[in-house]
């Protein structure tokens, strides 16, 4: 079938395979250019299929020769019907890192469950028998937890009154003012369970009493702090509280590793697109404006570089790994340098719909907002057939 894009409002319907592979090709590329990092063999990588969660995966195989379990939760194609973007990806890595000589395998189903943890701890001790390093990079706005059956949703709003900035609709280019309620009831209790760190810690703990963890192991989390911009509806908003509770854990984690020596690290990341980022009011202007300002400084990252930056220059650097004073891991500071902070600052307070294609990247945050979904890159033909029903070799 010809696959193009169909929009329903800040989400994609369908996602193209050919698109995928060249963005796996692409992200597989840069890691083997920077050079080999001395890095962990064997990781398992919760919520690998897309953005920062599909790069770490790369970075793993491709910058340290690691075999790889990757799990996430993603829909497999049917003939006429494209499967989900994380599927076609996840289809594309297997099949380069098999190309390449390295253990691949994943898991498909809802990583919050006991019987995804289970299912990925038999096959952990089947095949690899430990792993020295864990990604968790989940990002699912639904969580039914494992233990009371129930299912709470995260909402993204402002903690005690109502917030009011600026955003624009990335598709049409207009700039608006945008008003979000407050959250209520048990908004913050929801999101915590959904985006804290409570289901980082059960995995760690079934993976550490299953003895599937090695001796040094080290784990990581991704969160975000962003600027003072976005803060009241983002770090200060119901979304800061579960990364407050994330952050948090990783303490509590490390404590629990102790007896193996083993760590656990949040790595805060800078802003990129997203399909979350994309569906919050007042993100996509200041990505847009942050996009233009770190491209003319030299400065811009995608997740790869990000990911690949992390593991070479934080974790794997044969000594301590820089912290700052909470503990947190900072890969956004560049983003967050002030000199690029005044200068979005600045930007924001000009940004109109006239001249916001002048000022700021929006025709950057739209091609990402594609690639997302496998369009819009570089020599692949959308015009042509393309057979939608591309399997996952290690899924059967």
């Amino acid at each position: 079938m010809i696959i193009e894009p169909r929009m329903r409002g800040f989400i994609c319907l369908t996602a193209h395979p050919t698109g995928a592979e060249q963005n796996v090709k692409n992200q597989i590329e840069y890691v083997k250019s920077k050079g080999v990092i001395n890095g962990a063999k064997k990781v398992l990588v919760i919520g690998a299929s897309t953005g920062f969660g599909l790069s770490s995966r790369i970075t793993s195989a491709f910058g340290s020769d690691a075999s790889t379990i990757g799990v996430f939760f993603e829909k497999a194609p049917s003939e006429g019907k494209p499967g989900s973007p994380g599927w076609y990806n996840s289809a594309a890595f297997e099949k380069e890192a098999h190309k390449a000589g390295l253990y691949a395998k994943s898991v498909n189903g809802d990583a919050f469950s006991n019987e995804i943890k289970k299912q990925t701890i038999d096959l952990i001790k089947e095949d690899l028998g430990q792993v020295d390093l864990v990604i968790y990079s989940l990002a699912s706005p639904v969580r039914t937890h494992p233990d009371t059956g129930v299912t709470h949703r995260s909402v993204l709003k402002p903690i005690g009154g109502v917030f009011s900035n600026k955003t624009v609709d990335f598709h049409t280019g207009k700039v608006s003012e945008i008003s979000i309620e407050p959250c209520k009831d048990d908004d913050i209790e929801n999101t915590v369970t959904v985006m804290g760190g409570e289901d980082w810690a059960m995995w760690m703990k079934a993976l550490k009493d299953a003895g599937a963890l090695a001796d040094g192991a080290l784990t990581v989390a991704y969160s975000y702090i962003g600027p003072a911009l976005t803060e009241p509806v983002y770090r200060k908003g119901t979304i800061g509280r579960a990364k407050d509770h994330l952050e948090a854990t990783a303490f509590e984690i490390s404590d629990a590793l102790k007896d193996i020596n083993g760590k656990a690290f949040v790595s805060v990341n800078k802003a990129l697109v997203t399909q979350a980022s994309s569906a919050i009011p007042v993100i996509p202007l200041y990505i847009s404006l942050l996009y233009k300002t770190m491209k003319e400084a030299g400065l811009h990252e995608g997740t790869v570089e990000q990911m690949q930056r992390l593991y070479a220059d934080r974790l794997y650097t044969n000594g301590a790994v820089p912290v700052d004073e909470k503990g947190r891991i900072r890969i956004d500071d560049w983003e967050m340098r002030d000199d690029i902070q005044q200068r979005v600052a600045e930007l924001w307070e000009q940004a109109t719909t006239e001249n916001l294609n002048e000022i700021g990247d929006l025709e950057g945050y739209r091609k990402d907002f594609y690639n997302l979904f496998g369009f819009d890159y570089e020599g692949v033909d959308y015009k042509a057939d393309v057979n939608e029903v591309v399997p996952i070799e290690s899924i059967q």
